[in-house]
Order: C-alpha cells, then sequence, then structure tokens
C-alpha cells in the first residue's frame, strides 16, 4: 500500500499555485481553497507546514505566500515530509497480529520489513528525483 496522502497533493497544487499566480496576485488560503476544492483551515495547515519547511514565506498581516526557494530545490520528497514528517513509515502496512504459536508468524515481520525497508528507500529517492520545476513543466504543457 503505497500511500502519498491526499495533504500532499493539495500541497504540491498549492506551491504551483503561488509559483504561477503569486506575482500578479496576493495568495491566500481563502484563495488556495476555492481552487485546490480543500477547506481553508486544511490550507492554512499545509501552509503552516510548508512554511515550517523554508519552502513558503508568509507576510504577516496582511498575507499573501511566496516561494522561499527555486522550484529546482524543492523535492516531492521534501513536500511529504515536510506535510507529514512520519510519512515514509506509513508507505506499506504491515498485519498487526500474526500468531507467535506459527513459525512464519513469530518471524515473518522480520522478513517483511528487510524486503519493505528497500521497497521504501526506492520510492523515497523517486520522490527525490521529482521537484517542482518538474512538475511546473508538466503543469505548463497541459494548459
Amino acid at each position: 500500500m503505497m500511500h502519498i496522502s491526499v495533504k500532499c497533493s493539495v500541497a504540491v497544487h498549492c506551491l504551483v499555485f503561488i509559483h504561477e499566480y503569486g506575482g500578479e496576485k496576493k495568495v491566500t488560503s481563502e484563495l488556495l481553497s476555492l481552487s485546490s476544492g480543500s477547506n481553508p483551515v486544511t490550507i492554512r495547515t499545509i501552509l503552516s507546514a510548508l512554511k515550517r519547511d523554508g519552502i513558503i514565506s508568509i507576510k504577516n498581516g496582511t498575507g499573501g505566500a511566496t516561494l522561499s526557494c527555486p522550484p529546482g530545490e524543492i523535492t516531492l520528497y521534501r513536500i511529504c515530509k515536510a506535510i507529514e514528517p512520519d510519512f515514509s513509515s506509513k508507505l506499506i502496512g504491515l498485519h498487526p497480529l500474526p500468531s507467535p504459536l506459527c513459525p512464519v508468524g513469530r518471524s515473518i515481520h522480520r522478513v517483511l520489513d528487510s524486503s519493505y525497508q528497500k521497497v521504501r528507500d526506492d520510492f523515497c529517492r523517486s520522490l527525490e528525483s521529482i521537484t517542482l520545476e518538474d512538475m511546473l513543466v508538466d503543469y505548463n504543457q497541459t494548459t
């Protein structure tokens, strides 16, 4: 069960919007809420996490978000980690109660942990290889 949460996808949506329209209008949580179809509270939570990570800046008082670094320096891994710091541990689920009386049940978690860690590592490397800049290229090819 590979998993990137909906919040991470909404965060990418917000970052694309901020990049594309931040120069011509004040990008607020209300505006991002309308664009993404997400609740403004959810958007504010996402923006706070992105700000904490240094991905965006938000003007005090009047509001308005801008990117704090070039899109080529913002990886999909960084976005996911900012939004859900423990996301990589949730990538693959394990069945919680194998029988300790069964030889397979006693050792299956060790077997799975070893194999699944390789999958997690590969997945995280893939996320590191995709930048906001790459996604902006894709966005601009579709508009």
